[in-house]
């Protein structure tokens, strides 16, 4: 099914980054939310291609408009796509629906505190880092952290008085070296502390000093002669040197926050929305506010957020802003960040503001492309007393050098456009010699019989590139197939420009300022670059061949892998030995070079 002109434009306008698209009916309903590496690619996947399932026919077919929301990467995509399924719970996205959370890294809030994996977030004072769209990623991450420091992995209450009670015994992870034994008194609380203070460095993104204390490590095991524990190092300073942990969404610090940002221009500024909790995006929306009275930012930014927030109502405490404003919330706080993870979610926000004005612009520049080319159509329609408004256009030339190597070429415009994957080159079959007229009658019949065998869209107006000898030729064509007088056929001789009609002697000038005539010219000279293009190219691989074909022992097949590689003559003089050798070997190489020097 074909997409409406409002999702080809916005196909047309997005941009090649990572990010989430929605899907909405027409009752504006949700239908389907999806991620991608390339939001341009993926999205114009969905109506460029025949689809194997018809339930994805069936999603497509019910497309009525849709949105779309950049993130920095694809991990951010996965996330945010996650938050949106669990909130909207498409219809579509039935193999989603098993509320699947993604895992954190937990510092536990505890005496000797464990680090483990989790899905669940419990407000008792514990460290959370995530989510991470990767379990294999985050066992990794676990893995590395306790061969680099000893951690316990039990679950007793290791209470002072709890060790001082000797209320536990030694476990077999103390005796295989994974654990140091505090539940003994083995290890002291501070030493251990140490230990966690490095793992959340790490987890921060603070490569620089972990990578540090690996490589100290690395040498050490080296210099001993620990090949294999060195070697494990190394693989765990790579697997480090390559993980990026200070990703745009990476703590639960940041909790029930309202994000806000502004980009304007004279006549409209755009608002955007990003509601975090948990350090996650759960939810996106950009508006578009008109300018009326000079409004300033601050002014339009008070105005949408009091608008978003209550369309959505938030009861968040805390405001991020790209701008100072004035605080009209009651218990609300308004931060504007300058650095760090909350800057980080300023600049996301500002980015997507700024996709919606430039998506914006580029949707009325279309709109007033189109409607320019419309006026033109409408015009050319006028000008000419055609029968139909000729959005579909097709214009023939012939080309030939004294008779050899005739061709004819037929260009396509749609709605004023070029439509260059619907040109086509004519090979003369049937005319011996320069006859124009004759060449003009055979391309005309086989280009629109073929058109009605395969029932393809025939065009409102013809363009013949001649005067009335060429036009009538071309109107016998039409008169043997039927179409006489149900497409409107016009010539155009080159020196006047005077463009002639069938049955009518005398012929129409348009006013060279014209932009019917502008448009008829342009057509016409572009059947002419593509009719002298192939002509050239056929007439030089004609001269190729012939000239290889007096070489004794060049056969047909060497001719033709000869010219598909290098095309012409004066490309093989060019050409080294070596390249022709490679091509066809040194005997006929001699041959071919020695034929040429001859005839230069």
């Amino acid at each position: 099914m074909k997409p409406s002109e409002e999702i080809k434009d916005t196909i047309h306008n997005l941009p090649k980054k990572a990010g989430v698209y929605q899907f909405f009916d027409a009752t504006n309903k949700i239908l389907y939310v999806g991620k991608a590496k390339d939001l341009k690619k993926r999205v114009s996947s969905y109506f460029s291609k025949k689809h194997e399932h018809a339930k994805t026919r069936l999603l497509v077919s019910k497309i009525k408009h849709l949105k779309y929301f950049v993130v920095p990467t694809e991990m951010d995509a996965l996330l945010l796509e996650n938050n949106l399924i669990k909130k909207y719970q498409p219809k579509y996205n039935v193999m989603l629906k098993d509320d699947k959370s993604y895992p954190f890294i937990c510092i536990k809030n505890e005496s000797f505190p464990r680090v483990f994996s989790t899905r669940k977030v419990v407000k008792d004072g514990s460290v959370y880092f995530g989510p991470y769209t990767s379990v294999k990623l985050v066992r990794t991450l676990l893995d590395f952290v306790h061969q680099l420091y000893p951690l316990r992995n039990c679950n007793f209450n290791l209470k002072k008085e709890n060790i001082d009670n000797r209320k536990f015994k030694l476990c077999l992870e103390y005796h295989i070296g994974n654990c140091l034994a505090p539940c003994e008194g083995f290890q002291s609380e501070e030493s251990y502390e140490i230990g966690i203070n490095h793992i959340k460095q790490i987890l921060k993104g603070d490569i620089k000093s972990v990578s540090s204390i690996l490589k100290d490590r690395m040498h050490y095991h080296s210099k001993n002669l620990e090949f294999e524990k060195a070697q494990s190092v190394k693989e765990k300073l790579n697997l480090l040197n390559n993980y990026q942990a200070k990703s745009t969404i990476v703590s639960t610090k940041i909790n029930n926050v309202d994000v806000f940002t502004i980009v304007s221009d004279e006549k409209s500024a755009f608002v955007n929305y990003l509601k975090i909790s948990n350090g996650a995006i759960i939810q996106t929306h950009t508006i578009e506010l008109k300018k009326q009275l000079q409004e300033t930012d601050e002014e339009l930014l008070i105005y949408a957020i009091t608008d978003i927030r209550q369309r959505f109502s938030s009861n968040s405490k805390e405001i991020y802003s790209s701008i100072r404003i004035d605080n009209l919330w009651e218990n609300t706080k308004i931060i504007i960040p300058k650095i760090g993870d909350k800057f980080k979610l300023i600049e996301l926000s500002r980015r997507n503001a700024k996709y919606m004005q430039f998506d914006k612009l580029k949707k009325k520049e279309q709109l007033r492309e189109k409607s320019s080319d419309k006026r033109i159509i409408n015009q050319l329609q006028v000008d000419l007393k055609l029968i139909e408004r000729p959005r579909h256009i097709e214009c023939f030339d012939n080309s030939n050098f004294q008779g050899v190597d005739a061709v004819a070429a037929c260009v396509v415009f749609k709605n004023a456009k070029p439509s260059k994957k619907d040109y086509r080159h004519f090979n003369i079959k049937t005319v011996v010699g320069p006859d124009d007229f004759k060449s003009m009658e055979e391309v005309v019949y086989r280009r629109y019989k073929r058109l009605l065998e395969e029932q393809k869209e025939l065009p409102q107006l013809i363009i013949i590139d001649g005067g009335k000898g060429q036009l009538s030729s071309a109107a016998k064509s039409l008169n043997k197939l039927g179409l006489l007088g149900k497409i409107d056929i016009i010539g155009i001789a080159k020196k006047l420009e005077q463009i002639f009609f069938l049955d009518d002697p005398i012929p129409v000038y348009l006013d060279k300022r014209s932009e019917s005539l502008k448009l008829i010219q342009q057509i016409r000279n572009e059947a002419h670059r593509f009719a002298i293009t192939h002509h050239r190219n056929k007439r030089s691989r004609n001269i190729f061949k012939n000239s290889l074909d007096k070489i004794d022992g060049i056969g047909e097949k060497t001719t033709q892998k000869l010219l598909s590689h290098f095309g012409s003559i004066e490309k093989i003089k060019q050409a080294s030995a070596d390249e022709i050798i490679h091509l066809v070997g040194e005997s006929k190489c001699q041959k071919i070079i020695l034929c040429l020097k001859k005839n230069t």
